[in-house]
């Protein structure tokens, strides 16, 4: 695995970076979810990306994968590191729609 970047906030754009990681991980914050679920919800998405994506995050200890004994079934669970996120991401989505609007 590569290193992270030493300043925290090289280090923090450098986890959430990526295509599809905000909207997966607005998802996962809303409630657990099915892999099949998350290719729903998040259109244009590859399986492939999707995985690799959900990988990344977890390697990063933003979601966690919970496998159901006896049956086939895993969810994706947010993680308290990604919890402490949430705040942000609201502010993030708040500062967005300003900068869509041009002010």
């Amino acid at each position: 695995m590569k290193r992270l970047p030493d300043l925290p906030a090289e280090r923090a754009l450098k986890i959430l970076s990526g295509r599809w990681k905000m909207p997966l991980l607005h998802h996962v914050l809303q409630e657990p979810r099915r892999l099949s679920e998350l290719q729903r919800l998040v259109p244009g998405i590859t399986q492939k990306v999707l995985i690799q994506q959900l990988r990344d995050m977890e390697r990063h200890g933003l979601i966690r994968r919970q496998a159901h004994p006896g049956t086939t079934r895993v969810d994706y669970l947010h993680t308290d590191l990604a919890e402490a996120l949430r705040p942000l991401l609201s502010q993030l989505c708040a500062w967005g729609q300003l900068a869509g609007n041009g002010e």
